[in-house]
C-alpha cells in the first residue's frame, strides 16, 4: 500500500497541475470574452449610429408650412414659408381635428401633401424660462408675512388646486419667471412678440404661473411725448394688455408681477379684471426677525 500510495502522488500532482493550469486559462478566456462583448457592443452603437446617418443622408428634407383654411376633409389650403400658398392633402394616419388656421404643419418636399403637423413656433428665451430652477424654498421659510402669503395662496393656489371649488381640475407649478427689463428689445415689434409667444406658450402648458419681476420696466405710465424705446415699450405694455384681457379669472394660467415702484406702474394695468389683487410686502416685523 505505501509502494502505491508513492506511485499515485506524481499523477495527482500532475492532475492538480493540469487542472490548475485550465483554470487558468479558462478566467483568462472569460477576460478575453468580457472585453470582446464590450467591444462588441461599442461597435454595436456605431453601427447604429452609421445607420442613422446614411438614412439622414439618403431622406429627403420636409418643407415647413402654416395651415390657412379647411377646404374638405381632406384639402387644406397652406401657406409655405417661401411665400406661396397651395391647396393640398394629408397623410391617412394623421389627425385632422388638430389641423386648424394657424397650425406649423410639415409638407412634403414633392407632394406638398401635409405630412405631420409641428408644435408652436417658440422664442428660445421663452423656451428657456420653463426651464429655470424654483429652488427648494417652502412657505415656512418665510418669516413675518402670514398675511401675505395668505392672500397670495387665496388668489393663485385655491383656484388651480381646489377643482370642487372652482370647478376646475388643476395643479400648481411654476413654470416661468420673467425678468421684465430683459423683454425689452431694441428692434422694434420684439418686445411685443416676445409678450405673446410667452403667454401662448403659458396656454399650451398649462396650467402655469406666470412671475414678471420689475414691472415698472414695461408698466409704467404711458405718455405722449418720448423716444424711440418709450414707444416700443409702450407698445410692450399695449400687448401685455391685450394678453392678460384674454384670460379667464378661472383659467390654469396666473400672472404674478412683482415691483418696487407701484406708484409709477400704468392705471389700465392696475384696474379689476387685469390685476384682481395688490399685495404690499412689507419688512418682517420683530417677531418674525
Amino acid at each position: 500500500m505505501p509502494a502505491g500510495t508513492s506511485a499515485m502522488d506524481p499523477l495527482r500532482e500532475k492532475a492538480f497541475q493540469d487542472y490548475r493550469k485550465k483554470l487558468m486559462e479558462h478566467k483568462e478566456i472569460e477576460s478575453r470574452l468580457k472585453d470582446m462583448r464590450e467591444q462588441l457592443k461599442d461597435l454595436t452603437k456605431q453601427y447604429d449610429k452609421s445607420e442613422n446617418d446614411l438614412k439622414a443622408l439618403q431622406s429627403v428634407g420636409q418643407i415647413v408650412g402654416e395651415v390657412l383654411k379647411q377646404l374638405t376633409e381632406e384639402k387644406f389650403i397652406v401657406k409655405a414659408t417661401n411665400g406661396p400658398r397651395y391647396v393640398v392633402g394629408c397623410r391617412r394616419q394623421l389627425d385632422k381635428n388638430k389641423l386648424k388656421g394657424g397650425t406649423r404643419v410639415a409638407l412634403d418636399m414633392t407632394t406638398l401633401t401635409i405630412m405631420r403637423h409641428l408644435p408652436r413656433e417658440v422664442d428660445p428665451l421663452v423656451y428657456n424660462m420653463s426651464h429655470e430652477d424654483p429652488g427648494d424654498v417652502t412657505y415656512s421659510a418665510i418669516g413675518g408675512l402670514q398675511e401675505q402669503i395668505r392672500q397670495l395662496r387665496e388668489v393663485i393656489e385655491l383656484p388651480l388646486m381646489n377643482p370642487e371649488l372652482f370647478l376646475r381640475v388643476a395643479r400648481t407649478e411654476l413654470r416661468a419667471t420673467v425678468v421684465s427689463s430683459a423683454i425689452v428689445d431694441k428692434y422694434i415689434g420684439e418686445s411685443a412678440r416676445l409678450i405673446r409667444e410667452m403667454f401662448n406658450y403659458a396656454r399650451d402648458h398649462q396650467p402655469c404661473i406666470i412671475f414678471m419681476d420689475e414691472i415698472d420696466a414695461i408698466g409704467g405710465r404711458r405718455f405722449s411725448e418720448g423716444t424711440s424705446a418709450d414707444r416700443e415699450i409702450q407698445r410692450t405694455l399695449m400687448e401685455l394688455l391685450n394678453q392678460m384681457d384674454g384670460f379667464d379669472s378661472l383659467g390654469q394660467v396666473k400672472i404674478i408681477m412683482a415691483t418696487n415702484r407701484p406708484d409709477t406702474l400704468d392705471p389700465a394695468l392696475l384696474r379689476p379684471g387685469r390685476l384682481d389683487r395688490k399685495i404690499e410686502i412689507p419688512l418682517p416685523n420683530e417677531q418674525a426677525r
